[in-house]
């Protein structure tokens, strides 16, 4: 595999999204998304409805999840904020501010969600 290696993954390969700390307190918070893996990634944040788990989101049938909701992205190589993905060895990074809450961070990109690239954030 190279550097060169593109976003669109297959699914059921194995993938994961880890968030650390996994809980920060209100107001802002500036993120930065390290792509260690050797696919295109980005990082989305979507608040979690009372009672939800990250991962149970339904992907459509392109893959990905609505965004509606979307409060913040980091998806830009060695910048900040949208673009056209974080490529491996790189980061990129997004500073938003965020209430008190619960949210789920993924990436967007084809079948990485399905693939397991979501975790949780606790904002108190």
């Amino acid at each position: 595999m190279t550097k060169m290696m593109g976003g669109v993954a297959p699914m059921g390969a194995r993938m994961r999204l880890r968030v650390d700390p996994a809980a920060v307190p209100a107001g802002p918070i500036s993120l930065v998304a390290s792509n260690v893996g050797w696919r295109t990634h980005e990082v989305v944040i979507l608040p979690l409805a009372d009672g939800a788990a990250p991962g149970e989101l339904d992907p459509g049938a392109d893959g990905k999840i609505d965004e509606t909701g979307n409060l913040g992205e980091a998806s830009a190589s060695c910048a900040e904020g949208s673009g056209e993905g974080i490529e491996s060895g790189t980061v990129g990074w997004m500073t938003v501010t965020l209430p008190a809450g619960r949210y789920e961070l993924l990436c967007n990109l084809r079948n990485h969600y399905a693939d397991g690239m979501y975790d949780g954030l606790v904002v108190s």
